[in-house]
């Protein structure tokens, strides 16, 4: 079950976090998959990694909030049956401590990114037969959080994007769905928490953790393996559905 073989997958945001795992248990599934992300060091690690393990991976090092420039690298991709668009960066700040500067950054990245990925990708996947598309929203696109406006705009943007594409490419033989995940344990929070609370990590770290009932963070592992799913034969009826990986946030919190 869930193998990949002779698919061609594209990652965004492939170099950290959860698009790194993503990206190792797509090729260990079988996949030939593209690495996108605009460090080139982290591209590669992954890259490498893939590689020792026994995959095939190429990395691709690009801004997604250049659509020319994705446009080029993904038209240099003879196949896509796969795209996870897992590239995004986070904010903190409300409605009015958010400067318009931030609020345009997180949309370029969160927003824009993903649609030029899409706009991109899904011509090409057409060609292909079809595929699956992942996005990585949050589960800030269904609650409030404090301090995460222009962050939550970003995903709920996500999550709209997702349902236009699953309703207007269906015809295609492509499904979309995405993932909203909680707090997940990448490096980003480990530099959040060392920049914010100097001397108080651990604290802080045990903190987060329990606001998620089932009492802890999520790992990247966890949220590639729902991304395999999606991407899966096995999941071939499923389109334009959201899946919160929030230790029961959303559900048991309300």
């Amino acid at each position: 079950m869930f193998l990949l073989h002779q698919k061609t997958a594209v990652v965004t945001g492939g170099g950290s976090g959860i698009g790194k795992e993503v990206c190792i248990v797509l090729a260990k599934q079988g996949a030939k998959v593209y690495v996108v992300d605009l460090s080139e060091q982290s591209a590669n690690e992954t890259v490498d990694i893939i590689k020792k393990n026994g995959g095939e991976a190429k990395s691709i090092v690009i801004d997604v909030t250049n659509q020319k420039a994705l446009m080029a690298a993904y038209n240099t991709i003879e196949a896509i049956h796969i795209l996870v668009n897992c590239a995004g960066i986070s904010h903190i700040g409300n409605a009015t401590s958010t400067e318009e500067q931030d609020f345009e950054k997180i949309f370029n990245v969160n927003v824009k990114g993903v649609y030029n990925s899409l706009h991109a990708a899904i011509p090409i996947m057409q060609k292909t037969g079809g595929g699956a598309i992942v996005n990585i929203s949050s589960i800030v696109a269904k609650v409030g959080v404090s301090d995460r406006f222009a962050y939550g705009m970003s995903k709920g943007a996500v999550h709209a994007m997702t349902l236009s594409v699953a309703k207007d490419f269906i015809k295609d033989n492509i499904r979309c769905n995405s993932i909203s995940p909680g707090r997940v344990h990448t490096p980003f929070v480990d530099g959040f928490l060392k920049k914010n609370y100097p001397g108080k990590e651990a604290e802080m770290f045990d903190k987060l953790s329990k606001t998620q009932p089932i009492g802890r963070m999520g790992k990247p592992i966890e949220i590639a393996h729902q991304v395999l799913y999606l991407c899966s034969d096995e999941a071939s009826f499923i389109t334009g559905s959201d899946y919160a990986i929030d230790g029961g946030y959303v559900t048991l919190n309300s």
